[in-house]
């Protein structure tokens, strides 16, 4: 496994893998790594030649310097897990490599981001759509991995792909979750005990109105109102939004009918910002 910290020189191993043919399978990621990046990983390594895994804090998207400094790092335990794995090559690039003096290019996807996290987190997407596209060009891999619990990133990047002409196939895998039901994120480590056994009210609320679809409702105001209940019985959580949406365009949708939707929810526990998603008429 090579750690790779230049970006001329990862060009220089995807023009390689390209000549010899190899398919590339990518994780891009933020470090901290827990058992949901791990489970993309298993995948991209089951379906390709070759796996290349990103960690790279992106300063582009955060809104709050705080929440940015926050941020875990830890290059080198991350790169032991990753060598379990038998990841080819990690790029860990410096801010200076992918924004380099001068730089003023960015890419908004547009309308679907503009809700949810794009309101709550102003210029998040901007900064997840550039970044996204910067590692894409350099690393150029065949296939790249996301996790559903980031729901409006992975579709906003399905939308990327498409939009801007990537040969990259986008692969969203199901969200990891802990014994609790709890999704695994990075943020997890912030919560005090508490507020990680309070968290998993998210996870229940949403399930409670899962239940209530297989029953066979369909209005999405009731399905929200299920969920903002329960999670409003529980007084350490504060809740940011609720909604059911096209899983595709991240619209809001009055009644679910047959394409695939979701629930999507966002709530605070003390400093943490959790969010989570359920789908509803997953197809095969």
């Amino acid at each position: 496994m090579e750690i790779i910290n230049r970006r001329q020189r990862m060009f220089s191993i995807s023009r390689k893998l390209r000549r010899e043919e190899k398919t590339v399978g990518f994780v891009p990621t933020m470090g901290a790594l827990h058992g949901g990046h791990l489970s993309l990983v298993r995948e991209a390594r089951a379906a390709n030649d070759i796996v290349v895994v990103s960690i790279f804090v992106n300063p582009k998207q955060f809104n709050d310097g705080k929440d940015l400094d926050a941020y875990p790092r830890d290059l080198t335990a991350d790169a032991e897990m990753l060598a379990e794995y038998e990841v080819d090559y990690i790029f860990a690039p410096d801010a200076s490599e992918i924004y380099p003096s001068g730089f003023s290019t960015f890419v908004d996807v547009g309308v679907m981001t503009e809700d949810f996290e794009g309101s709550s987190r102003p210029g998040h997407f901007r900064g997840v759509g550039t970044v996204v596209t910067i590692l894409l060009n350099t690393v150029r891999p065949d296939r790249a991995y996301f996790g559903q619990k980031d729901a409006q990133q992975a579709a906003a990047i399905r939308r990327l792909v498409t939009d801007l002409g990537f040969e990259t196939e986008v692969v969203v895998l199901p969200t990891v979750r802990e014994e609790s039901g709890l999704a695994m994120s990075s943020r997890n480590t912030r919560l005090t005990a508490e507020e990680r056994e309070k968290a998993v009210v998210i996870i229940d609320a949403l399930r409670d109105a899962k239940r209530e679809f297989k029953r066979g409702e369909r209005n999405a105001a009731d399905l929200t109102t299920i969920v903002a209940r329960r999670i409003g019985q529980e007084p350490s959580a504060v809740l940011d939004y609720a909604a059911v949406v096209d899983r595709e365009t991240m619209q809001k949708i009055d009644r679910i009918e047959d394409s695939e939707a979701l629930i999507v929810v966002a709530a605070r526990f003390g400093d943490v910002r959790l969010i989570d998603n359920v789908v509803l008429n997953r197809k095969q």
